[in-house]
């Protein structure tokens, strides 16, 4: 099934969304980051937040992984309020983020970096309360994680540092998958891919989007943003300015709304 067709078929089902942030507001000091922003991602539907270097886009994005604690507004998860005093509320309430650095441990495996901090005890009793890994396990799941968004990576027993930067976001967002059961945050997927890595990427999304997962993508890409997301959000000056479906919009009209020239 194509994008446009994922798009016809997504439309039918985003009712309540999966995510939802209502008037977030949040200062640095003398610096306000954000002015009642707003943004929502249903299950099945990848968002694209876009605007300039300052807009709030990332100071959102924290916000919902909950890394900031925002000063005034409400987060909903399924349509339930919810707060957030750290990023482990937000892992418990299905969010997982993948940042610019994807936190991934150069010396370790593929395998060890998908379980990294959640390391699966062997079943046999005595080997788990002696703290021992089920290596067998853990690998099996890699492969079907991978397996499952189309991921091919030569060796899962490689260490990441032989991996391309393709490989390695993919890998960091298979991780992301098999842990977070709502939505995906993903900070810049494509930034320094090239051509070829950044189609495996997008098609990993794509992957993620059927599966009914919530997507937001913060992206500077806008080639990318209009292959491969659902609707866009344009943030500009910490204030969500418009929201536009993206098969009703236009590259020139997005552009116009990042730098003001057309008004939301």
């Amino acid at each position: 099934m194509g994008t446009a067709d994922h798009r016809d078929s997504n439309a039918k089902t985003l009712l309540t969304p999966a995510i939802e942030a209502k008037n977030i507001s949040h200062s640095f000091g003398a610096v306000q980051a954000l002015v009642s922003a707003n943004i929502s991602v249903s299950a099945g539907e990848v968002k694209a937040i876009v605007g300039d270097n300052g807009a709030g886009k990332s100071t959102l994005l924290k916000v919902l992984s909950g890394l900031v604690i925002p000063d005034k507004g409400e987060i909903f998860i399924d349509g339930k309020s919810i707060s957030f005093s750290s990023p482990v509320d937000a892992l418990k309430s299905g969010i997982q983020t993948v940042y610019q650095d994807l936190a991934l441990i150069d010396t370790m495996s593929a395998t060890q970096n998908v379980f990294v901090g959640r390391e699966q005890l062997s079943s046999n009793w005595i080997l788990g309360k002696l703290g021992v890994v089920n290596d067998r396990h853990m690998h099996q799941e890699a492969i079907k994680a991978l397996s499952d968004l189309g991921i091919k990576i030569p060796s899962l027993n490689a260490t990441v540092r032989s991996m391309s930067g393709g490989q390695r976001q993919c890998l960091a967002i298979a991780r992301a998958m098999l842990f977070g059961h709502k939505v995906i945050i993903l900070d810049e997927p494509t930034a320094a891919l090239g051509v070829h890595e950044s189609a495996q990427v997008l098609s990993v999304v794509d992957q993620l989007r059927s599966k009914g997962l919530a997507i937001l993508i913060v992206s500077h890409n806008m080639q990318h943003v209009f292959k491969i997301t659902d609707s866009i959000t344009v943030m500009r000056l910490g204030a969500s300015v418009a929201s536009r479906k993206t098969n009703e919009t236009s590259p020139e009209e997005i552009v116009g709304l990042i730098t003001g020239a057309i008004s939301g």
